[in-house]
Formats: structure tokens, sequence, C-alpha cells
């Protein structure tokens, strides 16, 4: 399997969490106490390990290796445009969040603003209501 690395570096967790491999940081912390990871034929057993393009990461209970490769210059421009489209939909559902609580506290102020009614409650108004119980 070829992983393309558009950063620096990533961390064995997370490389085996970006590809499907195991699912938590827990399961790895396990998975690396009890399984036989290589990382350029040197046996690793930490999550944090950096791994940099050209290492070699290797499974070979699970029969599988991963080569970390440089991006093509295409597939790195495709990376960008993601990440600014992905920055660009959080712009935008953080400005329509923002938009939201304002007319919820508006809302709540006008209702503030309101007099509140006054009721009297005879003894027989208030024997009438359901008991409440606390916790429910």
């Amino acid at each position: 399997m070829e992983y393309k690395l558009f950063d620096d570096y990533i961390t064995l967790q997370s490389l085996l969490k970006t590809t499907g491999l195991l699912h938590s940081g827990g399961a790895i912390k396990s998975f690396l106490a009890e399984n036989q990871v290589l990382v350029n034929g040197q046996e690793e057993n930490r999550r944090g390990k950096k791994l940099r393009v050209g290492d070699l990461v290797e499974l070979p209970e699970q029969a599988k290796t991963i080569t970390l490769a440089a991006p093509s210059p295409e597939e790195i421009q495709e990376h960008e445009n993601d990440l600014a489209e992905k920055a660009r939909v959080a712009a935008i559902v953080k400005e329509m969040n923002k938009q939201n609580k304002l007319q919820k506290q508006t809302k709540i102020g006008k209702k503030q603003a309101r007099a509140p009614r006054q009721t009297k409650h005879t003894s027989e108004q208030t024997d009438r209501r359901p008991v409440r119980f606390p916790g429910t």
C-alpha cells in the first residue's frame, strides 16, 4: 500500500488510523504491545514515532506493507484545493452559527422584556397540579 504524505511527517498512530488499519488510540496502543511493527526494518512500538517520505512500515502478522511517498504536483494542488474548500465551508458554518445565536438571544431578550403575568394560586389550584418527583 502506498500512502501519500502531504506534510513533513505523520505519526505511526495517525498513519494506522488514517489508513483504516486500526480505529482508535487505545486499539493502536494494545496492537503495538501485542504485534510486531517494523519501521524501515526495525521493530517499533512507539505510537508517536514520526514517519517521513521514503519510510517503510511493515505489519508482518497482517501481511501489510505501507510505503510513504511524496505526492505529485497535481495531487498537492488538489489537496490544497480540498483544504481551501473545507476552510470556506467551516467559515460559512461558523457565521451561520453566530447568526443563529444572535437570533436566539434577541428572542430571549424580547421574552424577558415582557411583563410577567401575575397569577394567584388558591389552595385548590395547587392541589390539582401533578406531583413532580426529583429526577423525572
